[in-house]
C-alpha cells in the first residue's frame, strides 16, 4: 500500500467519522422541529417526521448542495395551516406533488439561479411577517387554547387569551411548560461550549416532557396514529381539486417560496463551509424530488433548512453522508419508538416555534438598515406587515412589486443643469436616466424656460433614454427650434 492511498483510507476513514457524529447532532436538532411544525400546521405530528425522513433519505442523497439539510420548514407552517384548513387535508399531498413537479421543472429548465435576483429586503420582510404569524398563533397553542385564525385576528385576540390565562390554572399550567421551552433555549445557548453538545430545543422539549410525565400535568399532549396510518396518498377524486383557482395559487406560493428559502439557504450554507458549492439547478431539482415523493405520501412539503444545515456543518461534516444518516435515525426513531410522541406536551413544541419565529425577526439588522438604506427598510417592513393582514402569498407580491418600483425610482435619477447666465442660446444639460417615469419634471424645467430664448439641449451625459423621453423631448426641440446634441448611442444608430 502506498503512501497516498493509505492517506486517502485514512481521510475517508476520518470523513466516515465525522460524519456519523455530524448526523446525530442534526438528528436531534430535527426531531422536535420536525413534530412541533406538523403540529402548528394542523396536521398528524407522524407526518413531519415523513418530510424529515425523505428529506434525507432522497433529497440527501441527490446532488446539488452537499452539506445542507431539508424538511419540513417553519417557514412554510402559516401557509400550510391555510391550505389545510381552505381544501382539507387529503388536499395537501396534491399541493406538495404539484409544488414538487414544478421545481422539477424549473430546475430542468435551468431556471435555479433566477430565485437569487429576489430583493433581500423582500426575502427578509417575508421571514419577518412568518415570524409575526408564527408567533401570533403559537401563543395559544402555548396555552392550550385554539387560535382564531388570520393573523390580524390572533393579534386583536391576544388581550382575551391572557385575559383567558389568568383565570385558569390549566392554562397557565401549559404556559408554565412552553414559557420553561423557551427560556430553555434561550439560556442554552449561554452555556460552555461542551454542554451545547446537546441541541438546546432538544433538550428543552425533553425536559418539558419529563416534568409533564413524572408531575402528571393537565396539559395537552402530541396525538399520535401511527407511521403508516399518518401516510394518505392523494386520492384520484383529490386531483380535480387543481380546478380551483385558489388552490393552483396556493401552489405558486409553495413553489416560490419553497425554492426561494431553499437557495436562499443554499447560499448561506456555501459561506459556513470551503467545500464543493451549490449547484443551483441541481439542488432545485433535488427538492422537487423530495417534494414530490412528500405529496405521493400525503406529507408536509419540504425546504432546506438553515438551522439544521448550519449544525450540520458546524458539527463537522464533510460529505453528503451526514444528512443521508439524519434520514436514517428519522426513521428509526418514527418506527421503533412512535408512543414517545404522544408524551410530548404541545405547549413545549410551541415553545420551540414562538423560539424560532423570533429569530426570524430582524431585531438586530433593521436599526442599521434604516440608517443606511432607509428604502430597503421599508420595503422591509411592508411586506412583513402585509403578510401579516392579509397572507403569505400576497404579502410577498406585495413586498416584490414595492422593491421593483423603488429600483425603477431609483434607477430614473435624472439631472438637469440649466445656464441662462450668459449670452447666446440657454444652455440645458440633463445627465443620468431619462426615462417616463422622469418626463413630467423634464417637461416642466423646460416649460419654465423663456418662450422668446434660444436653447441649446444637450443630452450627452445620458446614459438610458427611452423612446418615450426621446419622442418627447424631440417634439420639444422641433417646436422650440432649439439644437440638440444627442447621446453617443442615438448618434451612432443615426
Amino acid at each position: 500500500m502506498t503512501s497516498s492511498d493509505s492517506f486517502s483510507f485514512s481521510s475517508f476513514r476520518s470523513a466516515l467519522r465525522t460524519d456519523f457524529t455530524s448526523s446525530l447532532v442534526v438528528f436531534l436538532v430535527a426531531l422536535p422541529l420536525c413534530v412541533g411544525v406538523a403540529v402548528a400546521s394542523g396536521v398528524p405530528a407522524e407526518l413531519g417526521l415523513i418530510t424529515g425522513i425523505v428529506g434525507g433519505l432522497v433529497t440527501g442523497l441527490l446532488p446539488g448542495s452537499s452539506l445542507q439539510v431539508s424538511g419540513p420548514a417553519a417557514g412554510l407552517t402559516v401557509l400550510v395551516l391555510t391550505a389545510v384548513t381552505e381544501y382539507g387535508l387529503p388536499a395537501l399531498g396534491v399541493i406538495v406533488l404539484a409544488t414538487g413537479l414544478l421545481q422539477l421543472t424549473l430546475g430542468a429548465l435551468r431556471l435555479g439561479r433566477l430565485f437569487r435576483a429576489i430583493s433581500l429586503s423582500v426575502v427578509h420582510g417575508m421571514l419577518a411577517g412568518i415570524g409575526l404569524v408564527l408567533i401570533a398563533g403559537q401563543l395559544y397553542t402555548l396555552a392550550d387554547e385554539k387560535a382564531p385564525g388570520s393573523g390580524t385576528s390572533n393579534i386583536a385576540g391576544l388581550p382575551t387569551l391572557a385575559a383567558d390565562v389568568l383565570g385558569s390554572g390549566a392554562a397557565l399550567t401549559a404556559v408554565g411548560i412552553g414559557g420553561g421551552t423557551i427560556a430553555v433555549m434561550a439560556l442554552w445557548k449561554k452555556l460552555p461550549s461542551k454542554a451545547q453538545l446537546l441541541p438546546g430545543p432538544l433538550v428543552a422539549v425533553a425536559a418539558a416532557t419529563v416534568a409533564t410525565v413524572v408531575l402528571d400535568l393537565p396539559v395537552a399532549r402530541v396525538k399520535v396514529s401511527g407511521l403508516l396510518k399518518a401516510v394518505q396518498p392523494p386520492a384520484l377524486g383529490d386531483f380535480g381539486k387543481l380546478a380551483d383557482v385558489g388552490l393552483l395559487t396556493t401552489i405558486v406560493a409553495f413553489t416560490l417560496i419553497a425554492s426561494a428559502e431553499s437557495l436562499f439557504s443554499a447560499a448561506a450554507v456555501d459561506r459556513l463551509h470551503n467545500g464543493p458549492k451549490t449547484d443551483y439547478d441541481k439542488e432545485l431539482m433535488a427538492q422537487g424530488a423530495g417534494n414530490t415523493v412528500c405529496g405521493l405520501l400525503g406529507a408536509l412539503p419540504m425546504t432546506a433548512v438553515i438551522v439544521r444545515s448550519a449544525a450540520n456543518v458546524q458539527a463537522g461534516a464533510r460529505t453528503k453522508a451526514s444528512r443521508v444518516l439524519h434520514g436514517v435515525w428519522l426513521l428509526l426513531f418514527a418506527a421503533l419508538l412512535p408512543g414517545a410522541l404522544g408524551m410530548i406536551p404541545t405547549a413545549a413544541l410551541a415553545g420551540v416555534l414562538v423560539h424560532a419565529g423570533f429569530k426570524l425577526l430582524p431585531v438586530k439588522e433593521l436599526g442599521p438598515l434604516w440608517r443606511e438604506h432607509r428604502g430597503e427598510a421599508v420595503v422591509l417592513v411592508v411586506t412583513a406587515g402585509a403578510i401579516l393582514v392579509t397572507n403569505m402569498f400576497e404579502g410577498v407580491l406585495i413586498g416584490l412589486v414595492l422593491a421593483v418600483s423603488k429600483t425603477a425610482w431609483e434607477a430614473s435619477h435624472v439631472h438637469i443643469d440649466v445656464d441662462d447666465s450668459r449670452e447666446g442660446a440657454a444652455q440645458v444639460r440633463i445627465r443620468g436616466h431619462a426615462t417616463f417615469l422622469r418626463l413630467p419634471h423634464i417637461l416642466d424645467t423646460l416649460e419654465r424656460l423663456p418662450a422668446d430664448r434660444a436653447v441649446e439641449l444637450n443630452l450627452a451625459g445620458l446614459r438610458h433614454l427611452d423612446h418615450a423621453c426621446m419622442s418627447a423631448l424631440q417634439n420639444w426641440a422641433d417646436q422650440h427650434n432649439a439644437h440638440t446634441v444627442q447621446p453617443e448611442r442615438t448618434r451612432a444608430r443615426a
